[in-house]
């Protein structure tokens, strides 16, 4: 099966990632068929196609998930259009919608829409009907170059949490705070997944823990500040996340009974007096100290920092290796360096 993601576009490398490491979270074995421009094309097993729904309400940045139907050009798309069997595929009301990658001044997506929609009209006789406000299969034609992929489209992101939940929308705020879309996006690079146990030692005003929550997984919150703490918990029963354990404590000093799936963390940046006025490379240093017996040994870390500080250097005298690193520039003076570690 072949499975078509059309990614968000946001960041060049990011969106594949995140996709990749959802899969690899459950245990999902895939391989890439395509990959270009936006769109990339996974083969995954008939017997995992179950997961696509779940992906789908996981995932930040990736538009829509797709199911290939068929592989055309411009010069078969009719006759192959005309011998698909869509009684399989449409029972009720349909849509047809083209998106071109690429630019091509003589293309016209709505010529093909119509042309598309009207042969499988005629297949289907009476039996199709063309809806295309809300139809009951939406049919999704990817047009890039001469190539034609005509696919069902399984999944559409609802960008409307990511809107409904921005921070300032929330009952506590604070400035600085991290996007929903990138929280939950370094919460799936660090393969997090239902029932996992989730640490965030800066958790701020718990926009990370929102995240982590949302997907199913158990959250530990700890920050310096006791007004963080406390907002925090309003923001997290504002969300409706009632499985979690959010406490005053040092991230230097990281001490639970028990150990965790995963670590998704921003720390703060300079000197401030939520760092008890400790500069920031001294801070992640002794951080990642404490991660070490915190995590487990299969556990993965999703650490964002500035792009002044040398990560790598800060990492080199623990056990953690870092694995993938992503450059997300905030504005002019500062790029968030988004990196994912785990043990060697």
């Amino acid at each position: 099966m072949e499975i078509i993601f059309i990614l968000s576009g946001e960041h060049e490398t990011l969106p594949k990632a995140e996709i990749s490491a959802c899969l690899k979270a459950e245990n999902i074995s895939f391989k890439t068929k395509y990959y270009n421009e936006g769109i990339l094309i996974l083969k995954i097993a008939e017997k995992d196609y179950k997961i696509i729904d779940a992906l789908g309400k996981k995932i930040a940045y990736t538009h829509e998930i797709c199911k290939l139907l068929f592989e055309s050009d411009r010069t078969n798309i009719d006759s192959d259009t005309a011998k698909y069997q869509w009684e399989n595929i449409i029972s009720d009301d349909y849509a047809v919608r083209v998106k071109k990658i690429g630019f091509d001044p003589n293309f016209n997506s709505q010529s093909m829409e119509i042309k598309i929609g009207g042969i499988i009209k005629k297949v289907l006789g009476t039996k199709g009907r063309v809806n295309l406000e809300n139809p009951a299969t939406f049919l999704r034609t990817i047009v890039i170059n001469d190539k034609i992929l005509v696919s069902e489209r399984l999944v559409k992101r609802d960008k409307k949490h990511y809107y409904n939940i921005k921070p300032h929308k929330r009952p506590f705020f604070y400035p600085g705070s991290m996007s929903p879309k990138l929280a939950r996006g370094m919460n799936n690079l660090a393969r997090v997944k239902q029932g996992s146990v989730v640490l965030d030692p800066f958790c701020g005003t718990g926009g990370i823990l929102i995240e982590a929550g949302i997907s199913g997984a158990k959250i530990v919150g700890i920050d310096i500040d006791e007004k963080m703490v406390e907002g925090t918990k309003k923001n997290l029963e504002y969300c409706n996340i009632k499985d979690y354990d959010v406490f005053q404590g040092d991230a230097r000093k990281i001490n639970i009974p028990y150990k965790v799936d995963a670590i998704v963390t921003d720390p703060p940046y300079g000197i401030s007096a939520s760092t008890a006025g400790d500069e920031s490379k001294n801070i992640y240093k002794a951080t990642l100290s404490s991660m070490e017996n915190i995590i487990k040994d299969d556990g993965y870390i999703c650490m964002a920092t500035p792009h002044y500080l040398d990560i790598n250097a800060l990492a080199s005298h623990t056990k953690f290796k870092i694995i993938e690193q992503y450059e997300i520039r905030m504005h002019k003076s500062l790029t968030r360096v988004v990196s994912v570690l785990n043990k060697h």
